[in-house]
This record gives structure tokens, C-alpha cells and sequence, in this order.
């Protein structure tokens, strides 16, 4: 939440790089702890770059995009993510065998029976002094790899441009023009560089100019009130901001987060070995991972995004039901029903695939792209925020989802959501697959009223484009 304002007074490309040095900060702090307290105060530090780093990387993405490879561009965030995910898989399987697997090789597991074999319990198989195997290095390491990629993006975004729409809101034309050209590969005058920079521009004016007439003597406090009214003050603004939150409540609630979290003990409940195999899976977990957000950079821009969507949404539904009904029949004796623990272990995989061509990449494109200016980097961190509240609570009551609900419930819960999330798109979401970030009003009908219709036209008049612009594309 916190971010919303800082992206808007440094702009998209300096937030970026001052959360990076925040998230080093923390990074270092977990590395280099010598107890509880550092390791969690880093932890805490390193989340409040991540939830902003997760407001502002979207929205700047959508902002230097052209609507014709907007979907594709802000996926490939989610693809990094999957990346990201898959390195730490393979990063803390393999430094988990540094000085070897097990925390003290001569004292047996007592934890809880999965499959007949006993789990590691930290609480009763620790011996006094620490591990006597497994060594720090193998916690510490795969921490500490974490500042690499965020030393590549901060050097990195040291050579991007501004988004050329923060510019113009700053006042600063023509700069955001040369912008725009760079950005285009196109001269600052060729007529789509132009007729580009001149939409934004009627925005931001109009945007301006009605906030003025109606706010006249506003302070900044109030002018920031004003924003987060303005989202509900009028039912297209209102169903904009429903439908990020929705998507990003819906990204989580389907249950991503609960498998990639918890994978371990998913494929240890599925038959395999909860204390290796499982650890292997996971990793393979993340290589479908990976390879299945692929289609979305192509599909994103091409089928639109409310057919991956339902195609998503009902994949991973059958998906899940499969799995809990596996689970409901045979899981309380899976070394009996080998084949069925298999075929189960592959529908959790082939879930991982539905989920990664649609809600896990569009989750992140739909909020970034369907706010007016003046309003999104307010409504990105409603929905930012709304997706790391879901994630926290399905963080939280997972592991006990997981152990406590029999028979396969908690995939029938996610699955329930996956039906939820099929019919919410069905009936409720616009396509904005090819429309510019100005033209969303049209798709959202939000052309409040004929005093605002006639006001948006005569800017338009003046700056030379067509009257009706903005309100009908």
C-alpha cells in the first residue's frame, strides 16, 4: 500500500531501484543472522520490497508496452517468477545435501507417521548444540543467492527509461515523447508515436481538469482520499477495481501458492518419500512450472485473456477433483495403490500446467492494465495488496487444510474456487486484449456522464484528435 505513493512522486523507475536496495538490505539481514530475531526482522524488511516491487514492476511494464504485446510483456514477469521458483527448488534441493541430508545422522526421526515412515520433528531431533550433519551453508546459501537477481535488476533498471506516463503526468512532454519514440522504434513524428503520446496526454489533462472542478480547493491529504473514493464513486470505476481483486483473490484461492508451498508434503501424502523423493518432485514441480507459462507470452495478445482464463479455470477444477477423489478412495493406504498415488501425482502436475498458461500470469496483467492514470498505481496496490493478504491466509491455514480436512477436501475447497472463478469470468470480465491503456474506459463504459463525454471531446478537439477517441475505441 505503502508503495502506491512513492511510485507516483519518484516515478515507476527510481521505486524499482530503492525497493531493490531495500530487499538487499533484508537479504544480507537473513544471510548473516546470528538468531531468530535477525533472520525474522530480515524476512520482514526483504516482504515490504517484494509487496512493492509487486505494485510497481506490472505497472511499469504496462506503462512502456504498446497494446499489441501488453500481455505478453507484463506475462513475462509471471515467467520470471516461475524461473525464480524453479532455481530456488533445485537450489535448496541440492544445497540440502550439504553435509549431507539428514540433521543429525544418529538420531532417529520422531515426527508424524507419513506412510508409515516418521518425518523429521525440529522439536525433539535436534541434539544439544545444533545439527551435526547438515550444515548452516545449507540454509544460508540458497538466502543469500537471493540479492544476485536483485543486484541484476537494480543495475539494469539503472538503463531503462521512465515510463513515458509518468512523465507526462510530471509535466515533462518532451521528454516523454522521445520516450515514446525510443520506446516505438519510431521517429517523434511518426503519426501512431504521436497520435499515442497525444491520447496520453488527453488523459492526464482530463484526468486533471475534472479532479479540479470537482475538488477546487483540495489539499494534497484530500487529493489522496480523493483517489481511493474515486475507485468507488461510480460502478465502472468500482467493477475496474473488483475485477483485479477478484483475479488476484482468485489466483490464490485456487490453490497455487497451497502446492508450491507445500509441495513437499502434497507428493509425501501422494506415496513418496517424505524426506527425499518428494524434494525431487517438487523440483520437476517447477520445471512444468516454467515451461507451462510459456503459451501465455504468445496466447496472452492473441486468444485474449478471458478464454485462458475459463480454460484455466475449468482445467484446474478437473484437475483438483480428480486428485481429492483419488485421495478420498485410496489415500489412507497408498503403498497399497501405487498406480493410483502415480496417476494422482500426475493430475497435481497437469493442475500445474492449466494454472500456469492462464490465472498465474494474467493475475498480474489485468490489474495493471484496466485503472485510468491518475488511478492505478492507487487500484494496483488494492489489488497487490488483496493478492498477499489471500496468499498470507492460504500460507496460513494450508498446512492444516492439508493434515486436518479428510478424504481429499482441501482440493475439492480449491476446486470449489475454481468453479467460482469460471463463471465470475464468464459473466463479469471485459476483453482488453488490444486495447491501449487509454482506452479502457470504453471497455469498462465508463463514460460517466454527457457533461464528461462533451468535456473529453472538446480536449480531444484541441489537441487534434478524433472527438470521440477515447470514448469509443
Amino acid at each position: 500500500m505503502e508503495g502506491q505513493t512513492t511510485c507516483r512522486q519518484i516515478g515507476r523507475k527510481r521505486s524499482i531501484m530503492c525497493n531493490v536496495v531495500l530487499f538487499l538490505l533484508g537479504s544480507a539481514l537473513q544471510t548473516g543472522a546470528t538468531s531468530p530475531n535477525y533472520l525474522f526482522g530480515g524476512r520482514a524488511v526483504a516482504g515490504l520490497a517484494v509487496g512493492a516491487l509487486t505494485h510497481v514492476v506490472p505497472m511499469y511494464l504496462a506503462e512502456i508496452s504498446s497494446a499489441n504485446v501488453r500481455g505478453s510483456l507484463v506475462s513475462l514477469q509471471q515467467l520470471s517468477i516461475t524461473i525464480g521458483i524453479l532455481v530456488s527448488y533445485w537450489l535448496a534441493y541440492g544445497t540440502s545435501h550439504i553435509g549431507g541430508t539428514r540433521c543429525a545422522p544418529g538420531v532417529p526421526y520422531t515426527g508424524p507417521l507419513l506412510n508409515g515412515s516418521p518425518t523429521f520433528s525440529p522439536y525433539t531431533d535436534v541434539p544439544p548444540g545444533g545439527c551435526t550433519g547438515q550444515t548452516q551453508a545449507s540454509w544460508r546459501v540458497p538466502i543469500g543467492f537471493q540479492m544476485f537477481p536483485a543486484l541484476c535488476l537494480g543495475i539494469g533498471m539503472a538503463f531503462m527509461p521512465y515510463s513515458p506516463r509518468w512523465l507526462m503526468e510530471q509535466g515533462r512532454e518532451e521528454e516523454a515523447l522521445s520516450t515514446l519514440s525510443m520506446l516505438r522504434r519510431k521517429p517523434s513524428s511518426y503519426v501512431a508515436v504521436r497520435y499515442e503520446f497525444l491520447e496520453i496526454k488527453a488523459e492526464i489533462r482530463y484526468s486533471r481538469e475534472a479532479s479540479e472542478l470537482a475538488y477546487p480547493n483540495a489539499g494534497p491529504l484530500r487529493r489522496f482520499i480523493n483517489t481511493y473514493i474515486e475507485l468507488v464513486a461510480t460502478w465502472p470505476k468500482f467493477k475496474r477495481l473488483t475485477v483485479g481483486c477478484l483475479t488476484m483473490f482468485y489466483q490464490q484461492f485456487i490453490g497455487c501458492n497451497a502446492i508450491i508451498y507445500y509441495a513437499p508434503t502434497i507428493f509425501g501424502q501422494l506415496g513418496l518419500n517424505p524426506n527425499t523423493t518428494s524434494l525431487l518432485a517438487t523440483g520437476v514441480y517447477g520445471i512444468v512450472n516454467t515451461l507451462a507459462t510459456l503459451p501465455a507470452i504468445i496466447l496472452l495478445d492473441t486468444v485474449g485473456r478471458r478464454p485462458l482464463l475459463m480454460w484455466g479455470a475449468a482445467g484446474c477444477c478437473f484437475s483438483l477433483v480428480i486428485v481429492g477423489s483419488l485421495i478420498a478412495v485410496f489415500g489412507d493406504d497408498w503403498p497399497s495403490h501405487v498406480a493410483a498415488g502415480h496417476v494422482a501425482i500426475a493430475f497435481i502436475f497437469l493442475y500445474d500446467v492449466n494454472f500456469s498458461y492462464s490465472w498465474a500470469p494474467i493475475g498480474w496483467v489485468i490489474p495493471s492494465e484496466v485503472f485510468p492514470l491518475h488511478l492505478r498505481s492507487t487500484g494496483i496496490s488494492i489489488t497487490t495488496s488483496t493478492t498477499w493478504m489471500s496468499n498470507f491466509v492460504i500460507g496460513l491455514v494450508s498446512p492444516k487444510m492439508l493434515t486436518q480436512i479428510p478424504k481429499g477436501g482441501t482440493y475439492f475447497f480449491f476446486a470449489g474456487f475454481a468453479v467460482l472463478a469460471f463463471f465470475t469470468t464468464l459473466l463479469f470480465y471485459p476483453e482488453t486484449k488490444g486495447r491501449t491503456l487509454e482506452e479502457m474506459d470504453a471497455a469498462f463504459g465508463d463514460n460517466a456522464s454527457e457533461k464528461d463525454r462533451e468535456h473529453m471531446e472538446m480536449i480531444c478537439r484541441e489537441l487534434g484528435l478524433p472527438a470521440k477517441a477515447l470514448l469509443s475505441a
